[in-house]
């Protein structure tokens, strides 16, 4: 009997050919699913996908090409505050210009907009003006010189020009990595994974938030403290002001680590060169980094005094790291003069010389300057044949014009002097005072605070003479470091020794403190140790010598 042809259905569904039909029907099934995936992205396949490009943080496994996720790994769009970014304004906000004793002759200026703003920008001193890239410490001057280390290392020895801020400062070699930038003593991140490490954010730029764990040393624990500034000793009975840290917007700054900090001074010298103001900030890291060493009479100034406030040389000696931390008094930074006439004896200040202390300190590792609290038309006979260059007295000069002559003095000096490979140069900026009602000598009052300002709308302008600095710092020669503590300062109304400065044995004699406040030094500890936190964060982020990590 002739068999019967099927047609083509029935040969597919004949029971020989079903185990084909269905593995077909399978791979149609399949191929359908990845095409899907690779040109639709399709939410419902897509996660089963994605599995094939999880890998490790620090893996070097590329990427599936049909994810729409990049790898962990791969570089990604920097946020906006960290480097590459140049700022069109300073960020220091405005201040008051008002001075410890009395008001400056020159009036305040809003800081304008300019793509060669000074802080937050890395300036090309070079003369072409250009802005190289938004640097990490408020300003770091740069000339046409390397940032060299005094050791032997490539690294250490790239030149300045040309280079971003993380070639300059230190390389971030474990970027991605959470544990990068936590030196001795810090925190780490404490307000979530938006953070950058503090080498890349700007650390002047931020609030004050409550903190527990501060001071660094307890009240009244430091014989070193100038009595006018020991505001516990002096009966202060409010501790809260204390209680205060610097939290920079978008970063955390190590905490101060004294042995750390003690360590990398080992068999150097760091000295505090300025005002009264500068002492303020001396006294305080000399007690931070004293209150780690076990035995306290290894700490000692040489020459055994404790009253520090005559103009002249103080150096305290940390034995057993062979290492010294001094203050040298030069509150003009140039050199203050005095002539015998028939009218009788008479001073000028030569705005072209600088101070005979220079020798003092030319040779050290650390340098800090300030000046800027004796600019004021009360310290220097109003500006009236006070100010001398070579054998020409002026007749009047402002204060402002005379502050930025002996600003281009001292620049030149450290051009000449400072040995690049050897010495460290900062520049402390203007800290604000915060007198009510007059003055050091009128009346002025803050004696009732016990906040900071919290409303940013009451700070004052920025100071004019840290405009001044700020120009002068882009024609140095020498890199200099800007600690623009002139914002945080502003906000501490609260933290002076208004009348805290002495102990009164009657109601009468405290009565009459009230009408001469100090609204311009600090209490101890207080806001300098602020300072010295972030003097101590801005040495690491610089990383040369035996600050490198």
């Amino acid at each position: 009997m002739e068999s019967k042809g099927l047609a083509l259905p029935d040969q597919l569904l004949a029971p020989r050919r079903k185990p084909f039909l269905l593995w077909v029907v399978a791979s149609l099934i399949i191929l359908s699913l990845f095409f899907l995936t690779t040109s639709f992205k399709g939410r419902i396949v897509t996660p089963f996908f994605q599995g094939f490009n999880s890998v490790t943080h620090n893996s070097s496994l590329v990427s599936w090409p049909f994810s729409r996720f990049p790898p962990k790994n791969s570089t990604a769009s920097p946020p906006a505050n960290v480097t590459g970014v140049v700022l069109e304004k300073i960020h220091v906000g405005n201040f008051t210009e008002i001075t410890q004793n009395g008001s400056f002759g020159d009036e305040a200026t809003s800081v304008p907009k300019s793509p060669e703003a000074k802080s937050g920008n890395l300036i090309d001193s070079s003369g072409d003006g250009g802005v190289l890239e938004r640097p990490l410490l408020g300003v770091i001057e740069v000339g046409n010189h390397s940032l060299s280390s005094n050791v032997d290392d490539a690294d250490a020895k790239r030149s300045a020009e040309g280079k971003s801020v993380e070639n300059l400062i230190a390389e971030n070699k474990n970027e991605g990595n959470e544990e990068n930038g936590r030196f001795p003593g810090s925190e780490g991140d404490q307000g979530g994974h938006n953070k950058v490490s503090f080498e890349k954010c700007d650390i002047f730029d931020g609030k004050w938030v409550r903190d527990d764990s501060k001071p660094y040393y307890p009240p009244g624990s430091c014989p070193y403290i100038d009595k006018d500034f020991d505001c516990h000793r002096n009966g202060r009975p409010d501790v809260g002001f204390v209680k205060w840290k610097w939290q920079p917007n978008g970063c955390d700054i190590p905490s101060l680590n004294a042995t750390d900090f003690l360590e990398r001074l080992r068999g150097k010298k760091l000295v505090f060169v300025g005002d009264s103001l500068n002492r303020n900030m001396w006294e305080s890291l000399v007690c931070i980094l004293r209150n780690s060493i076990g035995k306290k009479k290894r700490v000692y100034e040489i020459s055994g005094r404790r009253e520090f406030k005559k103009k002249g040389f103080y150096a305290f000696r940390f034995e057993d790291y062979n290492c010294t931390v001094d203050f040298v008094s030069s509150p003009f930074l140039v050199r203050e003069s005095s002539f015998e006439s028939k009218n009788g004896t008479f001073e000028t200040l030569r705005l072209d010389l600088m101070d005979q202390t220079t020798s003092m300190y030319h040779d050290a590792d650390v340098i800090i300057f300030n000046t800027g609290h004796w600019w004021t038309h009360d310290k220097t006979s109003r500006g009236e044949d006070y100010y001398q260059e070579g054998n020409h007295i002026h007749r009047r000069l402002k204060v402002l014009e005379a502050y930025k002559r002996a600003l281009l003095t001292w620049a030149r000096w450290i051009d000449k002097n400072i040995d690049r490979n050897r010495t460290l140069v900062l520049f402390r900026g203007y800290s604000v005072t915060h007198f009510r009602g007059g003055q050091w000598n009128s009346g002025g009052r803050c004696h009732k605070e016990t906040e900071p300002i919290f409303n940013t709308t009451y700070l004052g302008k920025y100071p004019s003479k840290m405009r001044a600095l700020q120009h002068v710092l882009q024609e140095t020669k020498t890199p200099v470091i800007y600690l623009n503590i002139s914002r945080l300062t502003a906000y501490r109304k609260d933290a002076h020794p208004s009348i805290y400065r002495m102990t009164y044995n009657t109601a009468e004699e405290r009565i009459a403190a009230e009408r001469s406040q100090d609204c311009s030094h600090w209490c101890l500890p207080g806001v300098p140790d602020t300072w010295n936190e972030l003097l101590y964060a801005s040495l690491l982020k610089v990383g040369l010598g035996s600050w490198k990590k």
